[in-house]
């Protein structure tokens, strides 16, 4: 692994953890310790040109990852893309972005407000990966996108970081399936996501995932100061295909379900 890569990931995975605070713990659970593997890691963005999934995946495709997979989620209005490396212990990346123009005017207005505010000089660097919130937003704003899309609200509220990293657990010592693994984060006192049941997918799609419900953290807004959900952490079990190759796409029905685990709940 490059060092620009292992730092890149270094620096993304400290900025998550500011507003994360139980992936560090979930990390020791599972890892008894050691290193665990990712999975992959996600991002959300807007499909403008400024800040599309082009733009954030050029600093990926510099250090030798690949587009390897596109989806649709059409409820959500989102597309998405995955980006895998030559290194399968490196994580993939999957990055969404919310079809804008589907949006009310009132919505389109704020989403436009803050992508005006943001420097094209971050956009050309790595560092926009953990850069966070680049522009102002007030309360109301934020109430705003989330009668209409929690996504847009959550990507308005925390800009550009990780919505989360994956554990595989092919990689776990002490693990070998998905139950095991939500049952010891639940005896820990874990909210699991249980949109769609624990367990998103199955052995027949080859990929089983299940994630925490997002951590709640402060978000500074112009005009006041509030709690909401952050990020969260998710956990992937991956099964081989016919020619013996563990399957390492992603499947919509069941990202969809994943996408919800930040949603605000009453």
């Amino acid at each position: 692994m490059s060092v620009e890569v292992k730092q890149l990931f270094n620096n993304i995975w400290q900025n998550y953890l500011q507003v994360t605070p139980s992936a560090e713990k979930i990390h020791q659970l599972l890892g008894s310790g050691n290193d665990v593997i990712n999975d992959h890691v996600a991002y959300r963005t807007f499909n403008h040109e400024k800040v599309n999934i082009d733009k954030l995946a050029q600093h990926l495709l510099a250090l030798g990852y690949k587009e390897c997979g596109e989806y649709h989620f059409e409820a959500k209005k989102l597309y998405a893309k995955h980006f895998e490396h030559q290194d399968d212990t490196l994580p993939k990346v999957f990055i969404s972005e919310l079809l804008v123009e589907e949006f009310s005017p009132k919505v389109q207005t704020i989403i436009n407000k803050v992508i005006d505010n943001i420097d094209p000089s971050i956009v050309a660097t790595p560092e926009l990966l953990y850069s966070g919130k680049h522009w102002p937003l007030s309360y109301d704003d934020y109430q705003t996108l989330l009668a209409e899309s929690e996504y847009a609200a959550w990507l308005s509220a925390w800009g550009y970081r990780a919505n989360h990293f994956t554990v595989s657990i092919n990689y776990l010592e002490n693990f070998d399936n998905i139950e095991d693994v939500n049952q010891a984060l639940k005896d820990a006192g874990f909210a699991l996501n249980a949109s769609g049941g624990e367990i998103k997918g199955d052995a027949e799609v080859k990929l089983e995932q299940s994630s925490t419900m997002a951590d709640k953290a402060k978000v500074e807004f112009t005009d006041k100061t509030v709690e909401i959900p952050s990020c969260f952490y998710e956990f992937a079990k991956r099964y081989p295909l016919d020619n013996g190759e563990l399957y390492t796409g992603f499947v919509a029905a069941s990202a969809d379900k994943i996408f919800e685990s930040t949603n605000t709940t009453s």
